[in-house]
């Protein structure tokens, strides 16, 4: 029997699984819709669906290394429970590695083969939906490289090598000692988890942010009744304390608690034996910018138990 896209639109409709899938399941049952949706069923397709419109803001974040090269990705679950399961973090640790092929771009890192099953890393992810009972969903990735130098990674919280909630990548370029331009990048990383820096210095801000910023501040010294040399005075003293504290290169090191960021780079230059210049970095907190919703446990209950 023929199987229209008519055909595997309704099936797609009325159970949320993927087309190829869809379309798959009326090969496999002669176009009977019926027959196909229990055949979803059956692999735990239609079940996986039903769980995809559930927060997942949970998980973990995974990097990994090669060379000069080095790749993070957040994997979201459900809950922290699901981030423990060794199935789960298997599939983290191995998404990361590929995800140094991805270039930061998670649409291909999702279309890439998943090793060993001949099917892609977003099939993987719906099957493990399937089997371990949650929403998951691969968010987001990002990778950072050079020429010359070192690539730091750190993990924060870590339940497992290469994974925790929070990723952090640091890229180093210099032509100096790679072990001393290794312990420098290991302790921005460390304070970049801590800090939380925007951008490495003011220029690479979002500016529709800075100018944002610097409305609120002028509001705020207007009503001071301040004369207006002295108003822009204070409008850009409190921007230059605004800079300060969100971009890492004037950031106070959180490693000595006193020297700015930017002068610990350079005198860690010393150490290494060449000019050193930290040219990115990227931090990923798990679920970070994610709405999570509130939900009233007891209440939950009385209602599955039809209590009022």
């Amino acid at each position: 029997m023929e199987i229209t896209a008519a055909m595997v639109k309704q099936l797609r409709e009325s159970t949320g699984v993927g087309m190829m899938d869809c379309k798959k399941a009326l090969a496999e049952t002669n176009g009977d819709m019926e027959a196909a949706v229990d055949w979803l069923r059956t692999r735990g397709l239609a079940k996986a669906a039903k769980k995809a419109d559930r927060v997942a803001a949970e998980g973990l974040v995974g990097v990994a290394t090669a060379g000069t090269k080095a790749a993070v990705v957040e994997v979201n679950s459900e809950t922290d429970f699901v981030a423990r399961n060794e199935q789960f973090q298997t599939i983290v640790g191995n998404i990361a590695k590929l995800a140094l092929d991805a270039d930061g771009d998670v649409v291909k890192l999702g279309e890439m083969p998943y090793p060993g099953t001949g099917h892609s890393v977003s099939a993987e992810l719906t099957e493990a939906i399937a089997k371990i009972g949650e929403n998951m969903n691969l968010r987001r990735t990002q990778t950072v490289t050079v020429t010359d130098g070192v690539v730091e990674s750190y993990i924060h919280n870590a339940v497992k090598a290469g994974m925790g909630k929070i990723g952090i990548l640091v890229a180093l370029e210099s032509t100096g000692d790679k072990a001393a331009l290794s312990a420098l990048g290991k302790q921005l990383a460390m304070h970049i988890a801590a800090a939380q820096p925007q951008a490495i210095a003011p220029e690479e801000l979002d500016q529709e942010v800075v100018a944002r910023e610097r409305a609120i501040i002028l509001e705020q010294v207007k009503e001071s009744g301040k004369s207006a040399d002295i108003a822009e005075k204070m409008v850009e003293g409190r921007m230059r304390k605004y800079f300060e504290e969100v971009t890492l290169l004037s950031q106070v090191f959180v490693i000595d608690g006193e020297t700015r960021v930017g002068d610990a780079i350079k005198n860690a230059e010393k150490e290494v034996g060449a000019p050193v210049k930290l040219t990115k970095f990227v931090r990923f907190a798990l679920g970070e910018g994610i709405e999570k919703v509130e939900t009233d446990f007891a209440a939950e209950v009385a209602a599955t138990a039809g209590v009022k």
